[in-house]
C-alpha cells in the first residue's frame, strides 16, 4: 500500500526479530490496562498516534521486554508497517491536548523515538516532548497566562445539571495508592436559576452513576454539587454526590 505524504514523515522503528504476541483478548486487556492506555469500562482496539504533520490510527501489536521489566509497544499502523513506541508516550498521544504546540515544528521531534544503537533504553520515548527548547516553553507559557480562563463563581448548594458523558477513565487516589474510576463531562450546564455553563468537568463513578449504565456520548440530566477540584490541567470542575440521575432523550 502506497503511504500518503503525512505518513512518509513518520520515524518507522521496526521491532528486532520476533516480538512478543499477545495469548488471546484477555492477556490484550490485561497489558492495556497496566501501561493505562485504556480502562477495563471502555477497552479500546484502535488507538490515536500522533506527530506534528500526521494522525491517524494504530493498533497494539504486541510488545518486546527489556530488563527490569520494560516494555515497548509494537504497534501495527494503517497501512501495515510495524514500529515501536514506549507505552507511556502512546498514552500521551491520546490527549486531546497533545502536540498542538508543535504542529509548526520538525517532525523530527516529533517522531522520532530512538536509533538502533539507542534502542536499549526507552527513554528518549518519553522525552520527546522535551526537545523543545526554552524559548518556545517560556512563550507558551505566557500565552496561558494572557489568556487564562477566570474563575467561575460558583452555587454553594446543590443544583440542577445537564451534562454529556465524554469518557470512562481513571484518577489516581494518593491517599489509598490506587485508581479511581471517573467520567469525564463535557457540556456541563447548571440549568437551576441562575444558569452556569461550567464546560468539561468530572465526577466519580459511583455504584448510583453505575446503575443507570451509562455510555459514552449519553445526554444526561442530574442533580449534585459543583466543586473547584482539578481533574488535570484542562478540566477544573468536580460534580460531587450526583443524584436523581436520568438520560435525556431527544424530542
Amino acid at each position: 500500500m502506497a503511504e500518503s505524504p503525512a505518513e512518509e514523515f513518520i520515524h518507522y522503528i521496526a521491532p528486532k526479530g520476533e516480538y512478543i504476541a499477545f495469548v488471546d483478548d484477555e492477556d490484550y486487556i490485561a497489558k492495556g490496562l497496566e501501561w493505562k492506555l485504556f480502562t477495563a469500562r471502555s477497552v479500546k482496539r484502535e488507538l490515536l498516534y500522533k506527530s506534528g504533520t500526521y494522525q491517524g490510527k494504530v493498533k497494539l501489536a504486541g510488545y518486546e521486554q527489556y530488563g527490569n521489566g520494560l516494555d515497548t509497544v509494537v504497534v501495527e499502523f494503517e497501512n501495515g508497517r510495524l514500529s515501536c513506541i514506549h507505552p507511556s508516550y502512546l498514552k500521551e498521544m491520546q490527549s486531546s491536548n497533545f502536540g498542538k504546540e508543535l504542529l509548526s515544528g520538525p517532525v523530527s521531534d516529533i517522531t522520532a523515538i530512538s536509533s538502533d544503537n539507542d534502542k536499549e533504553s526507552a527513554a528518549p520515548i518519553t522525552k520527546a516532548s522535551d526537545s523543545l527548547t526554552e524559548e518556545p516553553k517560556k512563550a507558551k507559557t505566557k500565552s496561558k497566562k494572557a489568556t487564562a480562563t477566570p474563575k467561575l463563581d460558583l452555587p454553594v448548594e446543590k443544583v440542577h445539571f445537564t451534562a454529556t458523558v465524554k469518557e470512562f477513565t481513571a484518577k489516581m487516589n494518593h491517599f489509598t495508592g490506587e485508581e479511581d474510576e471517573v467520567i469525564l463531562l463535557s457540556n456541563v450546564k447548571v440549568t437551576t436559576e441562575p444558569e452556569l455553563s461550567i464546560g468539561d468537568g468530572w465526577c466519580g463513578y459511583s455504584k448510583t452513576l453505575k446503575k443507570a449504565e451509562l455510555e459514552e456520548g449519553d445526554e444526561i440530566e442530574f442533580d449534585g454539587k459543583v466543586v473547584d477540584k482539578k481533574y488535570n490541567k484542562e478540566i477544573r470542575y468536580k460534580i460531587n454526590n450526583p443524584s436523581k440521575l436520568g438520560k435525556r432523550v431527544e424530542a
